[in-house]
């Protein structure tokens, strides 16, 4: 894999360091009480050089699903040799839920959860972050073959893992620990892909 050059390195470091600055003052005000004027003037960079990074307000908040968008895709396209889709796919979940990775929504961090919070009690948040399913829907179907029955299967994948995420998290916001909600995140998700794979035999 080609070294990321200077300018690439620098510029996810813009990235990161406005979305930082954004989400702390969104956490601390609310998404609607801060202005994008607001955030440039914190992060220290002009309004049109924040847009330029983020084209939208919302973009601050949803950096953070930046490396998720394609994530599904690249592990199918780099699974090992003989191992289906799907396995590589549930393979990876039940890696997250080990590792409580916040996009399988197992984690009770304060900081995770405050995000969370953010996150879906914003409208305006919910409705950009269909985009992003819908790119990570787009992506899997072209690593799943870019054919109709590729795209259908990607919509489901795509689904079951972020009703498996939001339950895990409804659990976790609602005082459940980690340690109590782990053995059935596992099972659910167990039994999620096994029922997929009964429908997508081409990709099981």
């Amino acid at each position: 894999m080609p070294e990321i050059g200077l300018r690439e390195r620098k510029k996810q470091r813009m990235y990161q360091t406005v979305s930082d600055v954004a989400i702390g003052l969104f956490l601390e005000k609310g998404f609607d009480a801060v202005s994008v004027a607001e955030v440039a003037a914190a992060a220290e960079i002009s309004k049109p050089t924040l847009f330029r990074y983020f084209p939208a307000k919302e973009d601050l908040v949803l950096h953070r699903f930046a490396d998720h968008e394609t994530e599904a895709a690249r592990v199918v396209a780099e699974r090992a040799e003989g191992q289906s889709p799907l396995d590589a796919l549930r393979l990876r979940f039940l890696d997250g839920l080990e590792r409580c990775d916040p996009i399988t929504g197992l984690n009770d961090q304060e900081p995770v959860l405050a995000f969370h919070r953010l996150l879906y009690g914003t409208p305006s948040l919910v409705a950009r972050l269909y985009g992003y399913v819908e790119r990570s829907e787009e992506a899997l179907a072209y690593a799943l073959g870019g054919d109709l029955s590729a795209r259908l299967a990607a919509a489901q994948i795509v689904a079951v893992q972020r009703v498996l995420a939001m339950e895990n998290w409804r659990r976790i916001a609602a005082g459940e620990g980690v340690e109590e909600v782990r053995a059935d995140a596992v099972a659910a998700a167990g039994l999620a892909f096994e029922q997929v794979g009964a429908g997508l035999k081409r990709f099981a």
